[in-house]
């Protein structure tokens, strides 16, 4: 990856360099300036936010202490109380005699109790002696049996809080122990919860949070839910005041072992640190539009010289030796465009000197070479032999002699170095069958060509050594008792013209496979032939091997429709 990025920028042009390291530059110091700017506001703000967390905590902390000692005292007043003792203790003759209980002890204590103390909505004695139920007031012991809290309040003596299960009613549980009393006792003081909490909604705002949470870490009371109470419940980092998100503060409530947490997001503490960022990043967009303007026109007063170097060097690349650039300076460019122009001078000579002598020599040794060659000879050589063959009755001899005629007339092509894909087709078929012929009609040859393709033009000898390599190399050493056959097809695909040649022969391994366009042969090979194809048409187009061992190989030949257009001389002919 660093690599890659490294060479993206090593690609930039020169220009967009100078700007991207003007610019990198720049920005440096501003952003570490707003970096730490934001970072000091941020910590500050933080800390001033955990203070007032910390103070506000305790405040609420104290309050609530305060209230849940008083509805203890309430509860020590009631448990302690030596009427409700006597009155829990005594046997009862006639039922007049619990009214009077019921009207001078009970109710009075329980009436004097709840008017002095808003919050307490019930106070309730659950007991299994003998005396009858009254109201809310006095109930059997049978129906505290179904409550949640029983079984812990049989275990204790110690009052002790809990939240009744429709979450509204926080209650004071207490069993009323004496040792010279053979009943059980238990008292319930119910307080609504949210009278009892009313004070703590007022000290806080919307974006804060607070819960309690009892001992079992179940959820008591929450305000503004921020957080999911499953979420409290189940964090590790609550009880160290890191809970992620948000700045929290922590404190035990020491009458009833609860906790309370007061928390809020972080975000909204943060929030005035925004303005900073905000300035922070309209001063880097600021100084982003000068730095570019700057280097931009510094850029151009560096850079300009040396693309005018560079169009030069097309132009000479393309063999237009014309210079239109020039530099007074002595700087280092200045010093480059000098040593071009020395160096174009130079090339223009020895190009003027040299290579075109050397092209017009290899061109007279080619026309030379073709001279030798006399056609008309060969063609007249080739009828005579016909005609005595077919004079002599010797059929065979006859075919040859036409074969090889055609053969070597579509192959020469009067010299001309472009053909039609129908001579081509004309050559390549004439050449398959003197191999048949020559293989005693040891292998079969199936066309599949598509007539439109016929008139095409198409470079010399493109298709014969491919049909020659299949049946030398393929099915000559093929040893399958399978009858033998070359499979030689043609047709469009969009603007490109294709060439199948399939044999069944001996098939080669990966490794031949993959090198078979890279080594070099004795004779005029496929390497010759891939290389003239992309030497006319570029090089996405060529030759592709595909071949299976002892099963058979297929070369596809990739060619451009029209080259009509295209010039040939002969410096592109010298491959």
């Amino acid at each position: 990856m660093k690599q890659k990025v490294k060479q993206q920028f090593l690609n930039l042009k020169f220009q967009n360099k100078i700007i991207g390291i003007s610019l990198v530059i720049g920005l440096i110091p501003i952003v570490l300036l707003g970096f730490f700017s934001y970072s000091k506001v941020y910590s500050l703000l933080i800390e001033r936010e955990e203070t007032a967390l910390r103070e506000t905590l305790h405040r609420e902390v104290m309050q609530l202490e305060y209230k849940l000692n008083s509805y203890l005292t309430t509860m020590n007043l009631i448990v302690w109380n030596e009427n409700i003792r006597l009155a829990l203790a005594k046997d009862y003759t006639s039922n007049y005699e619990m009214y009077l209980t019921y009207r001078d002890t009970i109710d009075p204590l329980f009436l004097t109790t709840r008017s002095l103390n808003s919050d307490i909505t019930s106070i309730t004695i659950y007991t299994d002696a003998h005396i009858y139920p009254h109201d809310n007031t006095l109930r059997p012991l049978t129906e505290a049996q179904n409550k949640q809290w029983y079984e812990k309040v049989c275990q204790t003596t110690v009052p002790f809080f809990c939240i009744s299960e429709n979450g509204k009613t926080l209650n004071l549980i207490c069993q009323m122990y004496y040792h010279y009393v053979p009943y059980t006792n238990i008292i319930c003081m119910s307080i609504d919860l949210n009278s009892a909490l009313a004070a703590a909604e007022s000290l806080f705002e919307s974006n804060y949070g607070f819960v309690l949470l009892n001992d079992s870490k179940e959820t008591i009371y929450q305000y503004t839910e921020l957080i999911n109470t499953d979420t409290i419940a189940a964090s590790r980092d609550l009880w160290t005041d890191k809970l992620p998100g948000y700045i929290t503060k922590t404190e035990t409530l020491t009458p009833s072992g609860w906790t309370a947490l007061l928390y809020r997001p972080v975000r909204t503490v943060t929030a005035a640190a925004n303005n900073i960022t905000y300035i922070a990043l309209c001063m880097v967009f600021m100084c982003i539009l000068l730095i570019l303007f700057v280097s931009s026109k510094l850029s151009k007063v560096i850079v300009s010289p040396i693309i005018q170097l560079s169009a030069n060097m097309e132009q000479v690349e393309q063999g237009n030796y014309a210079l239109s650039v020039s530099s007074e300076s002595t700087d280092e460019v200045g010093q480059l465009i000098t040593s071009f122009q020395k160096m174009v001078h130079t090339l223009n000579n020895l190009v003027n000197e040299v290579l075109l002598s050397k092209i017009r020599q290899q061109k007279y040794e080619i026309e030379i070479l073709q001279s030798q060659i006399n056609p008309h000879f060969l063609y007249n050589s080739l009828s005579l032999i016909n005609s005595k063959a077919i004079m002599s009755g010797q059929h065979d001899i006859s075919q040859m002699a036409r074969l090889l005629s055609t053969f070597y007339r579509t192959m020469l092509n009067k010299g001309q170095p472009i053909t039609t894909i129908g001579s081509e087709l004309e050559n390549t078929k004439s050449y398959i069958s003197i191999q048949q012929m020559m293989h005693a009609q040891s292998f079969d040859v199936v066309y599949d060509i598509d007539s439109q393709v016929l008139a095409y033009p198409i470079p010399s000898l493109l298709l014969q050594p491919l049909a020659e390599n299949a049946i030398i190399h393929g099915l000559d050493q093929r040893e399958l008792p399978s009858p033998a056959i070359l499979s030689f097809s043609c047709g469009q695909e969009k603007e490109d013209i294709i060439f199948k040649i399939m044999d069944n022969g001996c098939g080669m391994s990966e490794e031949e496979c993959e090198k078979i366009l890279t080594k070099d042969s004795k004779g005029y090979g496929v390497k010759n032939v891939h290389q003239r194809i992309q030497l006319y048409y570029g090089s996405e187009y060529g030759l592709t091997y595909h071949s299976t061992k002892n099963m058979g190989t297929y070369v596809i030949l990739r060619i451009r429709k029209n080259i009509q257009n295209q010039e040939i001389t002969s410096e592109n002919l010298l491959f």
